[in-house]
């Protein structure tokens, strides 16, 4: 079978021949060794006729393989580890394919930094974006497939283990501790994570499922760095409407970060994090805004990424204009002086794979929406927004999917030439008056 691209950003990572249902994770992690032992059992749907299943696993070692019980050959094809079929799948077919895998995981160093499994000081962080997930489960690492995932974590005593999902149970024996979620809505690999640390629950709003977890003594620091977060969950449901999830969790590393993460229903931060300056508040309105836009509505393709940050952005100037620290206008104008400053040879909505997280495609993505406002009203662009957010919750959405929504809902206001000017040329054009 020939090796087929999924996409141009990520080329050894996801394929358009199947997807995968359900992930079934059951990961025993010794943290003094760094040991994970796997058991994961996937629901593949096939998506054309398929005689293989191609997956991405980084530096772990597959060393048994079941398609429907029996026995499967393994081998290494095109940077992908590939179970053979016992029979070809048509498209629509499903089949369960069962991996027992093990090693050391640990994050390599590529294009966009150390990205997926990573040793703390005393526990373990997963950072997904945009590849990070094939360090701790074999999968079909690509945003365009979401799944059902139920995660079975064993490890030290002492330690709790965070993921996605609800907490459906955690059991002690002896030395070890078991803690297994459920995450229902569909989820693409690269917002599955897992912390592990000596965290402990804090209460923290319960009206609003938002959950806390940091290590002991930090109490509270969160709570007072997190106070605000009500303020968010209000300006947000507002504008964009309903959480899309559950629940939602903190969960504060016992490190710096150099950046925050997000993943589906969760967002990590470092310890220099917690505070009420605007830079670290900023931050957590990013990340959480991502629960909208990235995490319920995730990129179809990686060259979509302005879809993420640029609605993460400008959530953020929302929020500070909901909370009176900086008008929307205002944070709009610093961003686009920052930018008209800079160089400008980036096409916000085709950054290509090495600029996909500069800060100019979060900024001028930001300025898109600020500039459609503008052009469109506000009450006007946010009811577009509302409609986008619920008519595609839990779907994979696209660039050109979001200017056709836009024309669709305000057919007479022409927007295709100012998708052009802010998405897809590199000079910057003047602010929006």
């Amino acid at each position: 079978m020939p090796h087929q691209i999924l996409d141009e950003y990520t080329k050894h990572h996801g394929s358009p021949a199947y997807t995968v249902e359900h992930y079934d994770l059951d990961l025993t992690v010794k943290l003094a060794s760094n040991l994970l032992d796997g058991k994961a059992v996937l629901r593949v749907r096939a998506l054309q006729q398929i005689s293989e299943v191609a997956l991405n696993l980084s530096g772990l070692k597959v060393v048994k393989a079941l398609v429907q019980g029996r026995k499967a050959a393994v081998s290494k094809k095109h940077h992908r580890t590939v179970i053979a079929l016992p029979r070809q799948l048509a498209a629509g077919e499903h089949a369960e394919v069962s991996l027992r895998y093990t090693g050391s995981p640990q994050a390599p160093d590529g294009q966009w930094g150390e990205v997926g499994w990573e040793e703390l000081t005393d526990g373990i962080l997963v950072s997904g974006q945009p590849v990070g997930a094939s360090t701790w489960f074999p999968c079909n690492d690509h945003p365009s497939h979401k799944s059902s995932y139920r995660f079975s974590i064993t490890t030290d005593a002492g330690y709790r283990a965070v993921a996605n999902g609800k907490l459906v149970s955690h059991r002690r024996a002896a030395s070890r501790d078991t803690w297994i979620y459920e995450q229902h809505e569909p989820m693409a690999t690269y917002l599955a994570t897992l912390q592990i640390g000596r965290y402990s629950e804090i209460p923290f709003d319960k009206e609003r499922h938002i959950l806390a977890y940091s290590v002991p003594g930090r109490d509270n620091q969160v709570r007072g760095a997190f106070s605000r977060q009500g303020e968010m969950v209000e300006v947000f449901e507002r504008h964009y409407g309903p959480y899309p999830f559950e629940d939602y969790k903190v969960v504060v590393v016992d490190d710096e970060l150099e950046i925050p993460l997000e993943a589906q229903g969760m967002s990590i931060f470092g310890t220099n994090h917690l505070s009420l300056d605007w830079e670290a508040q900023r931050l957590i309105a990013h990340e959480f805004a991502h629960q909208w836009f990235g995490n319920s509505l995730t990129p179809l393709r990686w060259k979509d990424i302005w879809l993420n940050e640029g609605f993460a952005c400008f959530s953020e100037w929302l929020y500070s204009d909901g909370a009176k620290v900086m008008s929307l206008e205002q944070r709009a104008k610093d961003a686009w002086e920052l930018l008209h400053s800079q160089e400008q040879d980036l096409l916000i909505g085709d950054p290509g794979p090495k600029d996909m997280f500069d800060d100019r495609v979060y900024k001028r993505g930001a300025l898109t929406l600020y500039a459609l406002m503008k052009h469109l009203g506000r009450d006007r662009f946010f009811e577009i927004v509302r409609d986008w957010v619920s008519r595609y919750r839990f779907a994979s959405v696209s660039t050109q999917l979001f200017m056709e929504h836009v024309a669709e809902l305000a057919p007479q206001a022409n927007t295709h030439e100012l998708f052009d000017s802010w998405l897809f040329s590199s000079k910057l054009p003047d602010f929006p008056g």
